[in-house]
């Protein structure tokens, strides 16, 4: 079995500036800058024959390059508690329409459909453990962050390693954008 998910890699000078971010909330397990990523569609754990059928289906998929803007910050909660602190992404047109060209490709090789609504984001913590008023205090002090325009011209299918401290992600296929 291999632990899969699409997802827009981020460039060195993007994850920079998010990685400037973190810290000064005790609990928060970070994550690391190497792990920054924007999931698209988190597919879980296939068998390998799967794996092949779901690159054949994410190569096929046409969509032109664009760009990405990283703005403002937020938290997910789960049964009442913070879970997790994000960066959020400005939900474009037409990152709408390759995230739903990845959901229609994976369905058609037999994935079941994805329950959540699309949220586009960047965690940069886990905080199970965190105090509340200081996630919110965080939130409340940078939650006017901007980062400039960033050009996607490939989205890329990972596998996901769990480890004992964090997981590792290993980008295995690239697939361009083209217009």
């Amino acid at each position: 079995m291999i632990r899969l998910f699409v997802a827009l890699a981020l460039p060195p000078a993007i994850k920079d500036q998010l990685a400037d971010l973190a810290g000064g909330i005790p609990g928060a397990r970070w994550v690391p800058p190497e792990n920054y990523h924007l999931t698209l569609r988190f597919i879980g754990e296939v068998e390998s024959w799967q794996a092949q059928d779901v690159d054949d289906a994410l190569a096929n998929i046409r969509a032109r390059p664009f760009e990405l803007s990283l703005r403002g910050m937020g938290t997910f909660e789960k049964a009442g508690r913070i879970s997790a602190l994000w960066v959020g992404v400005e939900k474009t047109e037409a990152l709408a329409f390759l995230q739903a060209k990845v959901e229609t490709a994976l369905q058609r090789v037999g994935l079941e459909p994805e329950r959540k609504r699309f949220a586009p984001h960047v965690t940069l913590a886990r905080t199970d453990r965190a105090a509340p008023d200081k996630l919110i205090q965080f939130v409340q002090a940078h939650n006017l962050f901007r980062a400039p325009p960033v050009p996607v011209e490939s989205f890329t299918l990972y596998s996901s390693l769990l480890g004992k401290e964090q997981a590792f992600y290993v980008p295995e296929v690239e697939y361009a954008l083209a217009a």
